[in-house]
């Protein structure tokens, strides 16, 4: 077996063979050493990492859960502020509607006559949109009509 020539002289003695060992330990000691801590540092950031994302899923379900219960909540009060109102105001509501679709029938054919064509084809994107998301619109149509009699009956 061939030794490998370092520009030094071998050393002979056991002696001189243990304090060359320790002094190349000493020397390159920290480089070996810089790869472990690097994948120690890297271990405890996936580790870190897989905390947080745990978290963040605990959070969203938590989140959903909770969407879940106001939505309950706000659809018995609806119902709830629908079995207090009186008859006639009901009969009022209806009529209001019938009204309401007359005027937009008419508003709507005089729309047709007279509006541009881009901002018709827009426009019914926008209605295409409203009709494909009904009920996220009533419920927010609801939670509107009911945090209103809230602040009404609050203030009288």
């Amino acid at each position: 077996m061939s030794k490998p020539f370092d520009g030094e002289r071998t050393p002979t003695t056991p002696e001189a063979v243990r304090e060359q060992v320790e002094q190349i330990r000493a020397e390159r000691g920290g480089t070996a050493q810089a790869p472990a801590d690097a994948a120690g540092v890297k271990a405890g950031a996936e580790r870190r990492s897989t905390e947080v994302k745990e978290k963040t899923g605990e959070l969203a379900e938590q989140a959903v859960s909770k969407a879940g219960e106001l939505k309950d909540k706000t659809a018995r009060a609806a119902h709830s502020v629908q079995d207090k109102l009186p008859d006639a105001v009901k009969d009022k509501a209806a009529q209001a509607t019938s009204q309401v679709r007359d005027k937009a029938a008419q508003a709507g054919s005089v729309w047709e006559e007279r509006a541009p064509e881009p901002v018709r084809r827009q426009a019914a994107h926008g209605a295409r949109l409203a009709r494909d998301n009904r009920p996220l619109l009533a419920a927010a149509a609801g939670a509107a009509v009911v945090i209103w009699l809230l602040l009404r009956r609050g203030k009288g």
